[in-house]
């Protein structure tokens, strides 16, 4: 019916839908909605998100705008609809506009894992897409690692290469089709192909001959969606241990891919959320807990650990390898340790070829590198340790009292670097970008952010940086504040980890937090690492913590965890120590090794004081005989020490104050001279340091929410610990969930923290 139409109720309304909502299949659900409810109008995409023009009875219009949000795609995520009356326009039907331009408030979704719909049809042998590894549709596929600008067309992506064939271009036009403008559709006669290089390089079929490779022992360098995976059998023990030398991955867990959640089952515990969190569109890797009667696996899979993290095949590729290897795979980023996973088909003859005996290539560009997510679970839900792939970009919403306030670019942390663009309530966190020591990690962080800015049209009004003057990112945000004339916000680095753990759990006002870590720069120009705070999301102050002990040898130390332990000792019984901690020194090296450190420590010689739980833990670990000497990865022995204790949960902890850990290693001393297991010492020095920090919280007035955030709260025992003990002292404990506790979290409280700033100065 027209606008001039005979029905009293006629009316028009605009409708503008902000969120998730591009790329998702969502203008095509809006045609067919408004054509069921018989409203005439328009559909488009814009800058801001989806445009909708629509006239019809005054009830039609409110059912519309109710099913817009209830029954959207799979993938899309409407923040807000905003509805207001326009005059009455003559529309004769209801149609799908081409995409408009405008101020960038959309966000871009994250890839999604293959979908039902695309898998049904890859496993058809009568579907045109039969066995074709790059099958997607509106509910899947890549997203953010091939796009290159917004709005989210096929031009602006890098599947703007491959010309539409007839048949594929019919399903892209088609608004009944769930095609409908799924941006990089394809199919075997017009899309990315595969192909081999290396070993195997004259097959026929690439995936077929791979998977022959594997089952040989081979290492093959595969590349996926958002980079390359360097795999190889996961039940070959040789073929593990050589992935690792070639790698020069001493010790890091490998993530591994099986083909259904029953196969992982097989060897780990998989719960119905666990089953659920593998076969969301995100597809994360889970960390799952080692079934006791599992089919044997290399212990060099995961050295010391209880877990093993898992994933299922996310896109078409990694189902048709799977099928044809039917087994377990490892699927490790591919790179050196320590380097940013290769995407380029260049870069990887280049520096995969030595690495794997076989290249599995495409001709798809992988635009943003992306890596594997990775989530943990609790008792009260999942936990993201890694957000990356399926999560990133997409925003985290924040409330109207901690955003608003102005456009705000977070530099993030050195480590386990992403960064941050706030707006409004509106925070893009990057993907997980990696550690800006690393060159590789440092340019594509400069180029990540480079696009970021150019895709969302992101000028900022301030820049917030670490406070520790010698991190990359924070060089770079000084720099870039400078060249821009905004303001620059230092933020301390245990205060971002409260404000980020605040901002993704929507909470405002004072509260108090336990900030855990390996080290970051307090308010007072020293190392922390294990704080009790009490502030708001602009400012919080330090009411107890850790003593600040030597780390003799500066990063050394983070290294070498015998020097913690020396040093530990050392602060808490004085020069005499060895009197008092014969049992603790069993695996101290050469007297002369000891000596040095004293000696470092005594004459403040590369000796910095830090209050830093994670070299608690390493001296703990040297204490009861893990990694002593060297650790092959960041907190090895912690992780290990972790895994020691999990099985004695319900072990009483050893009972001393935050600020004396000399009882502790008292009671350490006296349990290892009795022989008692080191899985019950590590489960006693969990919990009690757990009630060290619950008691000096209570000492000091703590009442209310405590929030629990740093990278040493990843450790599930003892969050938990934290948690129960919290609760047991009439205290609401506040754990991460969409965002890591780690340094990938940092730059969510350094943009809300910034925020907080630059709304009180404003208002001077």
């Amino acid at each position: 019916m027209q606008a001039g139409g005979v029905a009293a109720d006629w009316t028009s309304r605009r409708i503008r839908v902000r969120g998730l909502v591009q790329a998702v299949g969502f203008r095509p659900h809006v045609w067919r909605l408004a054509r069921k409810l018989g409203l005439s109008g328009s559909v488009a995409n814009d800058g801001e998100g989806v445009i909708v023009h629509a006239s019809g009875s005054r009830a039609a219009l409110d059912a519309f705008e109710r099913r817009i949000v209830a029954e959207a795609p799979p993938l899309a995520r409407v923040e807000t609809v905003e509805s207001v009356a326009e005059p009455a326009r003559d529309f004769t039907d209801f149609v799908i506009l081409s995409s408009a331009g405008g101020e960038i408030a959309t966000g871009i979704v994250p890839d999604a894992a293959t979908c039902p719909e695309c898998l049904a049809e890859l496993t058809d042998r009568a579907d045109r897409r039969h066995g074709y590894a790059f099958g997607n549709c509106t509910h899947c596929g890549p997203r953010m690692s091939i796009i290159r600008a917004i709005p989210y067309d096929r031009v602006n992506t890098s599947m703007a290469a491959f010309a539409m064939c007839d048949a594929c271009r019919a399903e892209y036009e088609d608004p009944e089709n769930r095609r409908f403008h799924a941006q990089p559709t394809a199919c075997p006669d017009c899309g990315p192909r595969l192909w081999l290089e290396g070993l195997g390089a004259e097959a026929k079929e690439p995936v077929a001959e791979t998977a022959r490779l594997l089952r040989n022992g081979k290492i093959a360098a595969i590349k996926g969606l958002g980079g390359f995976h360097l795999s190889c059998d996961a039940r070959n023990a040789e073929a593990v241990h050589e992935l690792r030398r070639r790698k020069a991955r001493d010790a890091k867990p490998f993530a591994l891919m099986a083909r259904t959640v029953a196969g992982i089952a097989r060897y780990c515990h998989v719960d119905a959320a666990a089953a659920d969190l593998l076969a969301s569109p995100a597809a994360p890797i889970v960390l799952l807990p080692i079934r006791a009667d599992a089919p044997a696996l290399p212990e060099a899979l995961a050295h010391g650990q209880d877990h093993l993290g898992f994933m299922l095949p996310y896109t078409p590729l990694h189902h048709l390898l799977l099928d044809a290897f039917d087994g377990v795979l490892v699927m490790t980023s591919g790179n050196r340790s320590d380097e940013p996973q290769v995407t380029g088909n260049d870069e990887a003859r280049e520096r995969l070829l030595g690495l794997a005996d076989t290249l599995l290539m495409h001709d798809r560009d992988i635009v943003n590198r992306v890596d594997d997510s990775v989530m943990a679970l609790d008792g009260e839900g999942p936990v993201l340790m890694r957000r990356a792939r399926g999560f990133a970009p997409a925003p985290v919403v924040v409330s109207e009292a901690l955003a608003g306030k102005g456009s705000i670019l977070a530099m993030g942390g050195e480590l386990k670097a992403t960064f941050c663009m706030m707006r409004d309530r509106q925070a893009v966190l990057s993907q997980h970008i990696g550690d800006l020591e690393d060159m590789g990690a440092h340019d594509d962080y400069r180029r990540m952010l480079e696009l970021f800015r150019e895709i969302y049209r992101f000028e900022p009004d301030a820049i917030a940086v670490d406070l520790h003057p010698e991190y990359l990112s924070t060089k770079l945000g000084k720099a870039m504040a400078e060249e821009l004339g905004v303001p620059l916000v230092e933020v301390p680095h245990h205060h971002a980890h409260m404000a980020s753990c605040m901002a993704e759990q929507g909470i405002e006002g004072a509260c108090h937090a336990i900030v855990l870590d390996g080290l970051g720069m307090g308010a007072d120009g020293t190392l922390w690492g294990g704080e009790v705070l009490r502030g708001d999301a602009e400012q919080s102050e330090r009411i107890a913590g850790l003593p600040a002990v030597a780390l003799p040898g500066g990063a050394a130390a983070m290294k070498q965890p015998w020097r913690n332990l020396v040093a530990h000792l050392r602060h808490a019984f004085g020069a005499d120590w060895r009197d008092h901690a014969a049992p603790l020194t069993r695996h101290l090296p050469n007297d002369m090794a000891v000596c040095t450190v004293e000696q470092m420590i005594a004459q403040g010689l590369n000796s910095p004081t830090c209050s830093s739980a994670g070299r608690v833990f390493d001296a703990v670990s040297a204490a009861v005989g893990i990694h002593a000497d060297a650790i092959g990865h960041e907190a090895q022995a912690a992780m290990e020490l972790e895994a020691l204790a999990r099985p004695f949960a319900d072990e009483s902890g050893y009972v001393f104050p935050l600020d004396d850990l000399g009882k502790m290693w008292r009671a350490i001393a006296a349990d290892l001279a009795s022989q008692i297991e080191p899985g019950v010492i590590a489960a006693r020095f969990h919990a009690g340091l757990a009630g060290a920090f619950v008691e000096a919280l209570r000492a000091s007035g703590g009442a209310g929410r405590v929030i629990l955030s740093g990278g040493v709260l990843q450790n599930r025992v003892l969050r938990q610990n934290l948690s129960r003990q919290l609760r047991a002292a009439g205290l609401e404990p506040v754990n991460h969930r969409l965002v890591p506790a780690n340094d990938g979290g940092l730059s969510l409280g350094q943009a809300v923290t910034a925020a907080q700033v630059l709304g009180r100065d404003k208002t001077r």
